[in-house]
């Protein structure tokens, strides 16, 4: 080989290992002699021998072809040594095992290696490399892995024993993993008897096999393995005369055929009880031969499983007596988690929960208005409280900070706007835990009935806290004055005020059980009257509030400060008092597809940390997508937002106006403050809707925050798709002139400022154009969403918006055109008008 051609490829080769990233072909310098390369592989033989597991598993992939070439001193100092006995120095490390191994080597590689390489060890070397990284690096691309499980046999063979741990540990990316990949595998759906093998794995999920190692039996190995539905049929060794040792159940089998269940005491419900009641079984028996096995002996057969019957106040109740029986309460002071080994199903209240949610949106779907839709909520909520708490948790937030729900306030739910759809909004009282699957309970609080508190001179209002473990049956009380109130009480109770007919739901929460339908006089004295008085006129200006609209009941509630909404509903709430007691809300969506929704929280994440990492100051708010199926999921409610259309149709003022209202004086520092939030989310917004091409940007779509930011939401048409797919919104982005007034106006100095972000964020944006143009291209693999209807255009043309070919110069004058064209848009003006005319957006 030519000694220049040499050093030209050295060169090109030491560029660094970041242009390497972006190709999956490295390049690969073959050595010229045939009989260097057999010494050197024969060299390598017995180090190759000695190498770990991790690194073994790359195989030929990584062998000596890919090694660094070495000048011709180097290849003849090698020869000389060979001939005259010495040992000889190990060869360079190939390239791309050093880059494997590096600490540049993050999850969005491993992602790109694992769609692109074609090579069998490399693949299982990045499947292997999968455990390494941190369980969040991976789920945020748990969307890819999954539709790389379905579409492509190779990598899902590699990354199965990944998936299966996971699974085995956690119960929450259990059904993650599960509700992925029914949404996804509907686009691998082949006419066809055959399961896919993204179907059985699902179907393995949720069959509760995938236990934590400790409880799984060895010979179940092969269920959990990729091909272990290509098994024969097993046939067992003849087994061993039944004995009696063979009759006490073992820790991992319980409710079979050759388990042992002592007879159990009967209980009949007390005679002087108010209501029908439900007996419970008495357990305590059974803890005492605990002391003496490494897992507390099987329970007594528990009542009847009512899973998914939200009228037996057990819809979310598995039956397993486990976490809540007295050695898992000693368990717990001695910081010893407990596991359940009862084989109650563990996913299902948790499925349970999810489809009561979605179902009731799908009920409100066929109302014909708001407020017949409101009620129905209403109703809806307070018969699915009568199941709570149970072992059920909000997804959305479950990684960051498990969970169970307690409540569901039914008063602070609303529906949201959509013209043919019924999304809603609920805010659920949760209370943290230390495990999804191996904590308590919370034990169910009942309450009196508020309402006829002072009617029948009740001393004291009674509280009742229910023993672990039966927190969704009924009670039986054999108390002789008979005067306690039971569960059906509270379940009056909370019928009653659903029914019951209120002026303005949004303040029923607030009214105090003292005053509330009390007959008799209430007196205050002239002293508190002045005194609050006062408070009133001396306390901070509040920002004012929307009034409640029949035709948009969600104004009110998302322009209600969050803090002021958790402090009124924990001071309401029955467990506003335990530890660990939190407001989490969610949007429940059916009816769409929100895969779309997931791929651009996706997007915008990357473009969060890439304009982080590079100092740039803009502001976007990705807000998490839970998808269930291809129609419907879980999104974070953003919080302390109105949407634009609120804002005209409530204060009835210009942007710039409503600014001055709620932030003050044009020269005072909170409007400054306010201002410069603007510009900064403004300018990365535009960025957004550039890279992707999103549409459909009326003002129902862009919220405002109570800090002055703006915040799109609504990412249904992204990319190749546009609405009725016209294309009719053809502006770089939306930037109208009264959002530039806001800024102060046209060449005003935030006004360049605004321009000068653009140009920061996409100089910033492009240097990492290699993981957005992954992100999207392995989700296109396959997938039938309206997004990719272009196939393999759609990326290039999202590519090659980054401009990489322009100078920063080209570029400015790039984004002086765009800003202009957008204020001066058309078609901006008349979407906005035809949004106005047809569905009454402003």
């Amino acid at each position: 080989m030519p000694t220049g051609a040499q050093d030209d490829e050295n060169s090109d080769d030491t560029k660094g290992v970041g242009n390497a990233l972006s190709e999956t072909n490295l390049a690969v310098i073959e050595m010229s002699k045939d009989a260097e390369t057999k010494v050197s592989a024969e060299e390598g033989e017995d180090e190759k021998k000695r190498s770990s597991s991790n690194t073994s598993g790359i195989g030929s992939s990584l062998g000596s072809e890919h090694s660094l070439p070495d000048d011709d001193q180097e290849h003849q100092n090698l020869h000389d040594k060979k001939e005259n006995g010495v040992p000889v120095e190990q060869k360079k490390q190939s390239w791309l095992l050093r880059l494997f191994e590096s600490t540049m080597f993050d999850s969005s590689m491993a992602m790109n290696y694992l769609f692109n390489s074609k090579e069998p060890g490399v693949l299982e070397y990045i499947a292997n490399k999968l455990f390494s990284f941190k369980d969040s690096e991976v789920d945020f691309y748990l969307p890819q892995l999954i539709n790389m499980y379905i579409m492509m046999h190779a990598v899902a063979e590699v990354i199965h024993p990944y998936l299966i741990a996971r699974c085995r540990n956690s119960v929450d990316f259990s059904l993650q993993c599960a509700w992925l990949l029914e949404a996804y595998s509907v686009d691998a759906n082949l006419p066809t008897k055959k399961k896919t093998h993204g179907t059985r794995l699902r179907n393995l999920i949720l069959s509760g096999e995938l236990v934590p190692k400790e409880l799984m039996r060895a010979s179940d190995d092969w269920k959990t393995s990729f091909k272990g539905h290509k098994f024969p049929n097993i046939h067992p060794p003849p087994r061993l005369p039944v004995t009696s040792q063979f009759l006490t159940p073992r820790p991992h089998e319980f409710h079979t055929q050759i388990s042992v269940v002592g007879d159990l005491p009967l209980i009949s419900p007390s005679p002087k009880t108010k209501t029908h009641m439900r007996s419970r079984s008495d357990v305590s028996g059974l803890q005492q031969a605990a002391s003496h096995t490494i897992f507390p002996p099987p329970p007594s057969p528990s009542p009847k499983l009512q899973l998914g019957d939200l009228t037996s106040g057990r819809a979310f109740d598995n039956n397993c007596q486990c976490l809540d029986s007295l050695s898992s309460t000693v368990n717990d002071l001695r910081g010893v988690s407990t596991a359940c080994v009862c084989n109650a199903p563990r996913l299902a209240p948790e499925q349970e929960f999810v489809k009561a949610l979605v179902c009731i949106g799908k009920r409100l779907g066929t109302l014909p208005d708001r407020e017949s839709k409101t009620q129905r909520l209403l109703a809806e909520l307070s018969m699915l409280n009568l199941n709570l708490p149970a072992r059920v948790w909000l997804p959305l937030y479950a990684k960051a900070q498990p969970h169970y729900v307690v409540r569901v306030p039914p008063q602070a739910a609303s529906v949201l706007n959509s013209k043919d759809k019924a999304p809603y909004i609920i805010y659920c009282e949760v209370v943290t835990v230390h495990s999804l699957s191996r904590s308590p309970v919370p034990a169910k609080i009942v309450n009196s009935l508020r309402h006829v508190k002072s009617e029948e001179q009740l001393p004291d209002t009674v509280t009742l806290s229910l023993p672990p473990g039966n927190n969704n049956s009924s009670l039986s009380f054999s108390w002789e004055d008979g005067n306690c109130w039971s569960q059906d009480d509270d379940e009056i109770s909370a019928q009653y005020q659903t029914t019951r007919k209120m002026k303005d739901r949004d303040t029923i929460s607030q009214m105090s059980c003292e005053s509330t339908d009390s007959r008799e006089p209430v007196f205050i004295q002239a002293v508190d009257i002045r005194r609050r008085l006062s408070e009133s006129i001396n306390a901070p200006k509040a920002k004012s509030g929307f009034k409640r609209d029949p035709e948009d009941p969600s104004a009110s509630v998302l322009k209600e400060p969050w803090q002021d909404k958790v402090d009124r509903i924990k001071d309401s709430s029955p467990y506003g008092h335990l530890p660990g007691w939190q407001l989490m809300s969610v949007i429940v969506k059916c009816g769409d597809d929100l895969r779309q929704e997931l791929l651009a929280y996706q997007y915008l994440s990357l473009l969060k940390s890439v304009w982080k990492e590079e100092r740039v100051p803009l502001y976007v708010r990705p807000y998490k997508i839970q998808v269930l199926s291809n129609d419907c999921g879980f999104i974070e409610p953003i919080l302390n937002t109105v949407s634009l259309h609120q804002v005209k149709k409530n204060s009835r003022i210009s942007l710039l106006d409503y600014f001055l209202q709620e932030f003050g004086q044009i020269n005072s520092e909170e409007f400054l403050t306010a201002q410069r939030n603007f510009v900064q989310s403004c300018a990365a917004y535009c960025i957004v809707s550039y890279l992707i091409q999103v549409k459909d940007r009326h003002n129902g779509n862009i919220l405002l925050d109570n800090e002055g930011h703006i915040i799109h939401i609504d990412y249904g048409f992204i990319l190749s798709c546009s609405p009725k797919n016209l294309g009719f919104e053809n502006s770089p982005f939306k930037l109208t002139p009264e959002f530039v007034e806001v800024m102060g106006g046209a060449g005003g100095d935030m006004f360049e400022y605004f321009k000068i972000l653009i140009l920061q964020g996409l100089v910033a944006a492009r240097k990492h154009q290699d993981k957005f143009t992954s992100l999207v291209d392995i989700i296109r693999a396959g997938s039938q969403l309206p997004c990719f209807s272009n196939s393999s255009s759609t990326v290039q043309a999202m590519k090659s918006r980054f401009h990489l070919n322009l100078t920063e110069e080209q570029l400015h004058s790039l984004v002086d055109a765009m800003v202009d064209q957008s204020i001066h848009s058309l078609t901006t003006k008349l979407y906005d008008n035809f949004q106005y005319f047809t569905n009454g957006i402003l």
